[in-house]
């Protein structure tokens, strides 16, 4: 199954995978330090390092089969008419008049404290494909929320 990134996003995935890769060194080190000091079967420190690195392999393998399944997403093909993935919204509560600004973006890219939401969300579900000015009506685990789409860019 593909998996679809921005630019941004595969650049990220990059460098947490060597990130992930700059550990083995460290790890490998502890486990024959443990190793080390005797007797295998009861040595907490042996087990706790070769579970971190059971651990360790287990991420940059999911980071990797990620990494070649993916797909960038171009976005030279994106316009503002109407609100796709990868558009920036802003919208506006018509019960609260407050507004926010969210990128909508891929599940694997999505980050509230960067303002990115998953295109899978209920919100971002209830906004695609609506153009500047629609009041969306989105159902959310607390009701059905009126939002008014204030603008779309790229």
């Amino acid at each position: 199954m593909a998996t679809y990134l921005t630019k941004e996003g595969y650049d990220k995935k990059m460098q947490e995978l060597s990130a992930l890769e700059a550990q083995r060194p460290a790890i490998k080190h502890a486990i024959a330090e443990a190793r080390d000091k005797g007797d295998l079967s009861e040595n907490a420190e042996y087990d706790a390092a070769k579970e971190a690195q059971g651990m360790l392999e287990m991420k940059i393998a999911k980071l990797k089969e990620m990494i070649a399944s993916a797909r960038i997403i171009d976005d030279s093909n994106l316009n503002t008419e109407e609100l796709q993935l990868l558009n920036k919204v802003t919208i506006r509560n018509v019960d609260n008049g407050m507004t926010m600004t969210y990128t909508i973006v891929t599940e694997n890219e999505a980050n509230l404290k960067e303002h990115k939401i998953a295109s899978t969300t209920p919100i971002a579900q209830g906004l695609l494909g609506h153009r500047k000015g629609d009041v969306v009506q989105v159902k959310a685990p607390m009701g059905i929320i009126n939002f008014e789409i204030v603008n779309i860019e790229i």
